[in-house]
């Protein structure tokens, strides 16, 4: 069994879940349609990619090869979660508001008409600065919670 891989799977999936709760906690509504979106609190991305890199951090120490390509792609996948993702929901969110001004600007009768054809792009793409964080401290416990579990202990120094 590929321990590292199926913590951050797990990880994943435990992030996209706790998200429903949060929802709630924010709207006062169960949203269930949130487990299986992007965006949100906390990031699965980066709970994933973390939990990986806790892991192997714990069992192969830092200075490994494997820590160094976990770190490095995990820190891309985590720029590019609340980067680029964050940066074109936020664009999306514009095109929406221009796609209903114009539907206003038109006048019922071809708003009526632009709304059956009209599609509502997907606004929520990235993640918050603080939901890349969220998920990274999750990720940080499951993955030592699931080393622990292991019963393994690294004979030499965690940092050399």
């Amino acid at each position: 069994m590929n321990r590292p891989m199926l913590t951050a799977l797990l990880t994943i999936g435990l992030a996209q879940s706790l998200k429903v709760p949060i929802k709630k906690m924010q709207t006062d509504q169960w949203e269930w349609n949130t487990l299986f979106e992007t965006g949100g609190m906390p990031s699965s991305h980066s709970a994933g990619v973390t939990a990986l890199a806790t892991y192997v951090a714990l069992e192969r120490g830092v200075s490994s090869v494997d820590f160094a390509l976990s770190t490095v792609f995990g820190l891309i996948v985590m720029y590019d979660a609340q980067g680029i993702r964050r940066q074109t929901g936020e664009l999306t969110i514009k095109v929406n508001e221009m796609n209903a001004d114009l539907e206003r600007m038109a006048g019922d009768s071809h708003a009526k008409q632009s709304e059956k054809r009209s599609v509502k792009l997907r606004e929520r793409l990235g993640h918050q600065p603080e939901e890349v964080v969220g998920g990274a401290l999750l990720g940080l416990i499951t993955g030592g919670i699931s080393y622990a579990l292991t019963g393994r202990r690294k004979k030499k120094s965690f940092i050399f």
